[in-house]
């Protein structure tokens, strides 16, 4: 079996934790890890590595389909957000190809790219997000806000903002912003695994411990049912293709669940829900190989408890 990890970057717990799963399956496991940098550090953890070019350069997709075909790679699996949208106007044309591209759809993934939209679908699913505007003459929700980027990630340029002026100051840094009301309480991620066609197969809550900039450093396992269920009523309209993760902040005192962004594609702490047990990674390699698995929910061990560190490797 041939997986290709597209803008691989730091992703080594993820590939590790592909290769665990094969020898587990009793597959033989090729990876190929693409980056526009050679010297990233997933690269080194691959069995090759992969100079492709720009996500934004013309010659990508074409490059990517050639690579493909070449190699006759099974799965494609994306790991960033700007990397999604592309994929998905073209995955009709890897499919033909043979080759299964775990990404959603090209509406799906629009939503997931403006935080704006992103907080009207899940309020249209009636789910529960803070009221989100993209001027600050508009914004009438109180104080402390939040401004950040409509298309942003990693939590960049993002910020808690008391009084207006302050807001008026950050608007003035950010291009294409939104501003929504401040929710405080239990910053959870929710990892998310369906199979090809969006059928779900695993649902996994954690609390976010302790974070820098923007991913988990230690994180709880939570099998908060509330949230499961909530999911299931994403997942039923959203239909993810492989992996998702979901980000929300629970009220403390009221317990409502206030849902912020959908990354639908692995995020930087999902080996740590497969490591507590909801085994995304095996999942992935079964429907390439055409097995059927199915929906395991709260799989994960409830309350396991996963601290993240940093490593070195010496790159060619």
């Amino acid at each position: 079996m041939k997986i290709l990890i597209t803008c691989v970057g730091r992703r080594v717990e993820l590939v590790q934790e592909f290769y665990r799963a094969s020898k587990e399956l009793n597959i033989e496991l090729k990876i190929y890890g693409t980056d526009a940098d050679l010297t990233a550090p997933a690269l080194s953890f691959c069995d090759e590595k992969v100079l492709a070019p720009k996500i934004r350069s013309d010659e990508y997709i074409p490059f990517l389909l050639d690579f493909c075909k070449t190699e006759k790679i099974d799965g494609v699996i994306p790991t960033i957000d700007t990397d999604l949208l592309i994929l998905a106007e073209n995955k009709s044309q890897f499919e033909q190809l043979g080759t299964k591209v775990f990404v959603a759809g090209i509406s799906e993934i629009a939503v997931c790219r403006d935080k704006r939209k992103t907080a009207d679908y899940f309020k249209n699913l009636g789910l529960s997000s803070p009221f989100a505007v993209d001027d600050i003459l508009k914004y009438d929700g109180g104080f402390p806000a939040f401004i950040k980027p409509k298309d942003g990630s990693s939590s960049i340029n993002a910020f808690k903002v008391d009084t207006f002026e302050q807001l008026k100051t950050y608007s003035d840094r950010i291009d294409g912003y939104i501003v929504q009301p401040f929710v405080s309480g239990t910053e959870y991620t929710v990892d998310i695994f369906c199979d090809y066609l969006g059928n779900p197969i695993f649902i996994t809550p954690r609390v976010r411990l302790a974070v820098r900039a923007g991913e988990v450093l230690k994180t709880q396992i939570k099998n908060d049912k509330s949230i499961v269920d909530e999911m299931l009523t994403l997942i039923k309209a959203f239909k993810p293709s492989g992996p998702m993760t979901v980000q929300l902040i629970k009220d403390d005192k009221t317990g409502v669940n206030h849902y912020i962004e959908i990354n639908p594609r692995f995020g930087g702490g999902a080996p740590l829900s497969i490591k507590a047990g909801a085994d995304s990674v095996k999942a992935l390699l079964k429907v390439l190989n055409g097995e059927k698995v199915s929906y395991e929910p709260f799989i994960a061990e409830d309350g396991a408890i996963f601290c993240r560190f940093d490593q070195s490797v010496r790159v060619k």
